[in-house]
């Protein structure tokens, strides 16, 4: 019995972990997003350096713009997908190893930031022009950011890292 409750205890430590995660991440998108588009409200873009400059875009689409519709059925598809592939991160982290709580976690913050931004402003605020002379990368933020380091630690965790069981 005293060792069911420390499992217990224990797995309900490491999801406080991935919730603060996910709060942390939230909040730091939320504040980043509302600075640049009060700033933009009443000025212009601001110039960082020759290769970084914060910009406002607002993306109605995907990651890099993939998608983007003006009709509301493709839109409203779209959020409805990001949505059950939000409460399927929610799943695969309750069902994890720590670590990849902590992945899945950076990837959740991101997404639920993003989704925020689409039900609250129907597009997501993209701001951060990565460019070189005339060459711009996608336009993206904070959330963006804390989604692709997930996802890239965990394509490199399963190339890399062998599984335990194999």
């Amino acid at each position: 019995m005293l060792k069911q409750i420390d499992k217990f205890n224990l797995l309900q430590t490491k999801n406080l972990v991935s919730l603060l995660i996910v709060i942390f991440i939230f909040i730091f998108d939320r504040i980043t997003k509302i600075k640049i588009i009060n700033h933009q409200l009443s000025n212009s873009q601001i110039f960082v350096n020759d290769f970084v400059n914060l910009n406002l875009v607002w993306n109605t689409g995907i990651g890099f713009g993939l998608l983007s519709s003006q009709t509301n059925l493709i839109y409203n598809l779209i959020s409805a997908v990001i949505f059950i592939i939000i409460l399927f991160i929610i799943y695969i982290i309750v069902k994890s190893t720590f670590v990849d709580k902590i992945l899945f976690s950076l990837i959740l913050g991101g997404a639920i930031g993003n989704f925020y931004d689409r039900l609250a402003y129907f597009a997501v605020p993209d701001f951060i022009d990565l460019h070189y002379q005339n060459f711009h990368w996608f336009t993206f933020n904070i959330a963006d950011i804390f989604i692709t380091i997930g996802i890239l630690i965990i394509i490199c965790k399963e190339i890399f890292i062998k599984n335990e069981t194999n």
